[in-house]
């Protein structure tokens, strides 16, 4: 129903690289997680990619920092990686994209309406995306792709939209 581009599944271990961050533990008690998508073609072409978990943390807040971390250790020329941080029971808590030792995050959704409206446009974003790329268009085709990425990263579970949109006022 959703096509999400980040699927958002319990790992049953942490996986992954390692943190860079003071903070940042594999410590599976600790409520949030920093992820990754995982972009090995085995795992995308078995449709079961679940996301890596980079590190766990305690708060939201060190989180935040330890994606923050992340993107300061991402090489300079890297593309954008999208991030998400999920909490104890795998839901969306924040989500954004990282790159050049930073991190743009994805304010939520407010509504339910407004969560359609971002699903649809990003399936029609993947949709154009596909007939670009069967134009030959790849480069154009990765960027309507990144962008319906950029959309999904807004679709914050219910549980956590207004507390992610205040952690970002926070923030800034």
């Amino acid at each position: 129903m959703f096509d999400l581009p980040l699927p958002f599944h319990p790992t049953p271990r942490p996986s992954g690289p390692a943190s860079h961050s003071p903070n940042g533990t594999a410590d599976p008690n600790r409520p949030f997680a920093l992820t990754v998508s995982n972009t090995l073609p085995a795992a995308q072409m078995s449709g079961w990619a679940a996301p890596m978990v980079l590190a766990r943390f305690a708060t939201l807040t060190e989180a935040m920092q330890g994606a923050i971390d992340h993107a300061e250790n991402m090489a300079r020329n890297a593309a954008p990686q999208m991030i998400a941080i999920l909490d104890r029971d795998a839901r969306l808590v924040l989500a954004g994209a990282a790159s050049e030792s930073a991190v743009a995050w994805c304010h939520p959704v407010t509504s339910a309406a407004e969560a359609r409206s971002v699903v649809h446009e990003a399936s029609q974003l993947r949709a154009q995306a596909g007939r670009a790329a069967d134009w030959r268009e790849a480069d154009l085709a990765q960027r309507l792709r990144q962008r319906a990425d950029l959309l999904d990263a807004r679709l914050v579970d219910p549980l956590w939209r207004a507390f992610a949109a205040r952690a970002l006022q926070l923030a800034a």
